[in-house]
């Protein structure tokens, strides 16, 4: 009979194994297809960098635009939320290049 902590490490190595097999086998397939991969994935990565900056940099346009024209005052709402955007996008764009970066 085995004991229920030896069925729980054998378990567990099989559950490891199983994952670097699989690991193994998406990282032969991904230098097989190197060329072909390489262009899709530096699309789909600009894309979402671009999105991640250019959504929070209109939104904060928009709102500045919308700001300046209900609050008048003597700075401009525009160029602050702007500038607001800007670092709000770019910090999101940051965290995913951090995160499709643990991924591989």
């Amino acid at each position: 009979m085995v004991d229920p902590q030896e069925r729980q490490h054998q378990d567990t190595m099989k559950k490891f194994t199983e994952e670097i097999g699989k690991k193994e086998i998406r990282k032969l397939k991904g230098r097989r297809e190197k060329n072909r991969n390489v262009i899709w994935l530096g699309m789909g990565t600009s894309g979402i960098i671009g999105w991640s900056v250019t959504i929070p940099t209109l939104t904060g346009i928009t709102l500045g635009i919308y700001m300046d024209k209900r609050w008048p005052s003597s700075f401009s709402w525009t160029i602050m939320l702007l500038g607001i955007g800007i670092v709000l996008g770019c910090l999101n764009a940051w965290f995913w290049i951090k995160t499709m970066s643990k991924n591989d």
